[in-house]
């Protein structure tokens, strides 16, 4: 892309006032960004409002700088790790977001060269909280890395918790191949790494992956831009995994999104006591799909390949059926997958509180249970 080119979409993206759908409408009637601002007032105002032709017969004041540091951001990619702006009408731009009612403008995209977001006709979504249970974690690292084994990109949004494992796991099943693990959908400008402990890991997808972003570089983590990320992931990818989330969860509108697109939404049911799981359930009570195993999802896409490796799956209730352990471990079994009390424990096996906590600290380190606040411990299936 031209500066001069990149200096129209830049100033059609800034021009307040000028959503989505304005910036649409606009282009289907005259073509590239250029042409829309040697129009007449009378011209432009055929197609958006009053207001509208206004905001666009005057630059934006913050354009001149935009424009910088967007074209010497883009002139800092290598043969590594390539820095694109793709835009409305571009080869590159995937057909599967033409299909929202308001695709965005201008993506920025960094990652590796030889991909892009053409490739992501098989993705799957994996979103949940942010703050999940170890299961939690576990579920969808695994569900990542069963995906990926697949052969199925996973599309996130490189938050704590379930985002991060997700893609962890993807990058997991990837390993060396040459090909697309993961892709992250961002709600910040691609100039900076948000949250910022993720930046080893958005690292990793830069060179496995792609970072994508429909904002101007140097946004800043603004709450109001995170739901319309999400309505990227849904619409970036073929359908949506939640692993865990509250009945509040942003993940529950990446999953309403999806629905409204048409596509397969998927849940991992949880514990009845556990806050992270009514989402989950209140989704399924909606017509998700209960997963226990990537097969679950799998059956529901068109046949690509058969998984090179065992497929992930979720323990499906207390009863450890999934768990590697041992089961004739008897506290494992007596912990079953609830988050218990010593006390709990003691009245099941009838061994002292010693005992316990002795026992406990050997299964804790050898990763079976996870301690939770409060004096709680769960067992953690390894799928």
């Amino acid at each position: 892309m031209e500066r001069a080119e990149l200096a129209g979409w830049l100033r059609l993206s800034l021009t307040p006032g000028i959503g989505d759908g304005a910036a649409r409408r606009l282009l289907a009637a005259f073509g590239l960004p250029e042409r829309i601002f040697t129009q007449p007032d009378a011209a432009l105002r055929e197609v958006v409002s009053h207001a509208q032709a206004e905001a666009l017969m005057q630059p934006p004041p913050s354009l001149q700088a935009q424009i910088d540091l967007t074209w010497q951001w883009l002139q800092a990619g290598d043969d590594k790790v390539s820095r694109r702006v793709v835009t409305l009408g571009d080869p590159g731009y995937p057909a599967s977001l033409l299909e929202m009612a308001d695709p965005p403008p201008m993506l920025y995209v960094l990652g590796a060269p030889a991909f892009d977001l053409t490739q992501l006709g098989h993705s799957i979504a994996v979103v949940g909280s942010r703050n999940p249970t170890p299961q939690g974690a576990t579920n969808a690292r695994s569900f990542g890395r069963a995906l990926g084994e697949a052969g199925l990109p996973v599309v996130s949004g490189l938050a704590l918790g379930v985002d991060g494992a997700a893609h962890m796991g993807a990058l997991d099943a990837a390993g060396d191949e040459p090909r697309l693990a993961t892709v992250a959908v961002v709600g910040t400008g691609l100039d900076r790494v948000y949250p910022a402990r993720h930046r080893d890991l958005a690292h990793r997808i830069t060179l496995q992956g792609l970072i994508v972003s429909e904002l101007p570089l140097g946004t800043p983590p603004l709450t109001q831009n995170f739901p319309r990320r999400n309505r990227l992931i849904a619409g970036l990818a073929r359908g949506t995994l939640v692993v865990e989330a509250a009945l509040q969860s942003g993940s529950l509108i990446t999953a309403r999104l999806t629905s409204e697109q048409g596509k397969e939404v998927f849940a991992i049911p949880g514990s009845i006591h556990s806050p992270q799981s009514r989402g989950c359930h209140a989704l399924i009570r909606q017509g998700a799909k209960l997963v226990e195993s990537v097969n679950d999802i799998l059956e529901e896409l068109p046949p690509l390949h058969a998984p090179r490796v065992a497929a992930a799956s979720a323990p499906s209730s207390s009863n450890g059926a999934n768990a590697t352990s041992s089961p004739e471990d008897p506290l494992l079994e007596a912990l079953g997958f609830e988050p218990v009390s010593l006390d709990a424990l003691s009245a099941r096996t009838g061994w002292g509180a010693a005992e316990l906590q002795a026992r406990m600290l050997g299964l804790e380190l050898d990763g079976h249970v996870s301690r939770l606040p409060g004096g709680l411990f769960q067992r953690v299936a390894s799928t």
